[in-house]
């Protein structure tokens, strides 16, 4: 199984008076990174999927499993797979390595939809076959090692 593979920084700004990345900094993270897969990957800015294509790809339900904190300064490897390629739902399975340590994980479910009246509709074909190339196969033990505790 092939993965897409990207770093992020935690910056000052990120961090809570405790010193660690506040939660909702979380899922920004895990944005910026899909909108880097959609460019880096798939050969589409996100940008591109709005404005030009009037595709976007709305969370529908997400999960995130926190298992160290990330502190400013931390620039964590953060590994992207494809767990769910439906008819126009989209599962992305995150997860951010601290020096070889899971700090989290996060698994998202968007849908394709039309940004003019948000009805659902078929992920293009040539999107598909990109994200297929990130696919996890079910039951592969090491996305299921890395999701579970």
């Amino acid at each position: 199984m092939k993965d897409f593979t990207t770093q992020i920084r935690v910056r000052f700004g990120h961090v809570d008076p405790a010193g660690i990345a506040y939660y909702p900094r979380i899922f920004e993270y895990v944005h910026a990174v899909t909108e880097e897969l959609w460019e880096q990957h798939v050969g589409v800015r996100y940008d591109h999927l709005l404005l030009v294509e009037k595709i976007g790809f709305p969370l529908v339900h997400s999960e995130v499993d926190f298992r160290r904190p990330l502190r400013f300064g931390d620039r964590p490897i953060v590994r992207v797979t494809c767990f769910h390629l439906g008819t126009s739902s989209l599962g992305l399975h995150f997860i951010f390595e601290l020096h070889g340590e899971v700090a989290l994980v996060a698994r998202m479910t968007t849908v394709c939809t039309d940004v003019a009246n948000l009805k659902s509709k078929p992920i293009p074909a040539a999107w598909r076959a990109k994200l297929e190339e990130i696919r996890s196969a079910p039951g592969n033990p090491q996305a299921d090692k890395a999701g579970t505790r």
